[in-house]
């Protein structure tokens, strides 16, 4: 986690603080107070966890060792909320967290103001002689909480979605298909050569995963100028592509088998008709939007049967380093569902869905973790997971660049994953 400062940033980041913050508290607001301790399977968390991690985090990494006289909230809020850093001690088991009906969620609230007050006392303190240390870890931690944002509505989803009633988390106009049909594919090409790809944080934040720059060869090869659509993946659905097995890898046919897979994730088929649960409850399948909550399992079968791939990062971020971060974001119209992908070349890079990739997700060349428990953020999570790219509809877009990484285990679907293809360029 590496960021370059300007002389004065305490005021402005004390505000983007304080503006991130009160955003986890507004996207909660819509929820009853039992909505906010489902937990309907280990990997989702309830949204109340999110809420006190989050304050644990600048609790735990900021107040503690750097204010002065800084009186905890409570004792055992340190074992509570650790989500996983062992150089902090020991947590409570993942899966049990929704069996915490205590704290309350009115406590939680409190303890979040209590950590929030106290920030403005330390980010005021601008002759402090960590000063420099604080203003990167405060960084950090709105970043932090800007992916607890995304995974409390990834989670929320999965959790309301497990009721038959089918709730809304929120409504919202316009999830009616439309007759339209989405734009053909084509395809962007790419040279040969050298490139940079990774960030440095000369320009502002990153994650340490990002780094250091590096080169990388790349062969010619074609990105897809859309992501996949629901109507690509219904195809492959009516040409029983989840019966087939040569479609897919071998872990992947294993999951199918076991869990019955018979299409993506909230999809629901009412007699001749399509479903799909959404955050604004239940309506009918749009065939032209993009495909969502897709298993990189899945999506590599999907690619495969299209006769393409899924994109080396690498690859990814070359087509990504020359556009602007805009797209179907978490700001933007209020709709948590992804859209249809508009005619623009490389349309949705940014936004709708995270894309999946080939590539495992690994350190990069020179790669070191920080020292001590922060250093446990990301580094140790690099084994068997794949990176994916973009952002979603549920991101926030300050958090977004080319060189972001996200990364999930290949069968996880409950998230905002989708994909796009890719070929190599002998393939025309």
């Amino acid at each position: 986690m590496t960021t370059s400062l300007p002389p004065d940033i305490s005021q402005s980041l004390l505000q983007r603080f304080n503006s991130v913050r009160q955003r986890s508290v507004d996207y909660c607001a819509p929820l009853h107070p039992e909505d906010c301790n489902l937990q309907a399977m280990p990997e989702t968390s309830p949204a109340k966890w999110h809420l006190a991690h989050t304050a644990w985090f600048f609790e735990t990494f900021l107040l503690k060792p750097y204010l002065r006289n800084y009186q905890p909230f409570h004792d055992r809020f340190e074992y509570l909320f650790n989500s996983y850093y062992n150089g902090v001690g020991s947590q409570y088991p993942r899966a049990q967290r929704g069996l915490l009906s205590r704290p309350t969620l009115d406590e939680v609230l409190h303890y979040r103001l209590h950590v929030d007050q106290s920030m403005t006392t330390l980010l005021s303190q601008v002759d402090h002689p960590a000063r420099q240390d604080i203003i990167r870890r405060t960084e950090l931690g709105v970043h932090h909480e800007y992916q607890h944002q995304e995974l409390f509505f990834t989670d929320i989803k999965y959790n309301l979605a497990c009721n038959p009633l089918a709730p809304q988390y929120r409504h919202h106009e316009g999830l009616m298909p439309s007759v339209e049909s989405a734009d053909a594919i084509r395809w962007e090409t790419f040279s040969a050569g050298l490139i940079s790809m990774g960030n440095d944080a000369h320009n502002g934040f990153v994650f340490d995963n990002e780094t250091p720059v590096h080169k990388r060869f790349l062969a010619p090869f074609e990105l897809a100028s859309r992501p996949v659509c629901n109507a690509e993946v219904l195809a492959f659905i009516h040409d029983g592509g989840y019966r087939t097995p040569s479609l897919w890898l071998a872990d992947g046919w294993a999951k199918v088998q076991q869990e019955q897979w018979q299409h993506p994730l909230y999809w629901q088929q009412h007699d001749d008709h399509w479903k799909v649960f959404t955050l604004h409850g239940l309506a009918p399948l749009n065939p032209a939007d993009t495909a969502v909550h897709l298993s990189a399992y899945e999506a590599d079968a999907i690619a495969r049967w299209l006769g393409a791939r899924l994109p080396d990062e690498a690859e990814w971020e070359l087509a990504a380093q020359s556009l602007p971060v805009q797209g179907h974001f978490l700001s933007g119209t209020g709709l948590l569902q992804p859209g249809r992908a508009d005619a623009t070349p490389l349309s949705q890079m940014f936004g709708s869905v995270w894309e999946w990739t080939a590539s495992s997700y690994a350190p990069y060349p020179g790669y070191r973790a920080a020292a001590g428990a922060l250093g446990e953020y990301n580094g140790k999570f690099m084994c068997n997971q794949l990176v994916l790219r973009g952002g979603s509809c549920v991101s926030d877009p300050e958090q977004l660049r080319p060189s972001y990484r996200n990364f999930f285990y290949p069968p996880d679907r409950w998230q905002f994953s989708g994909l796009r293809l890719a070929r190599d360029g002998d393939s025309i």
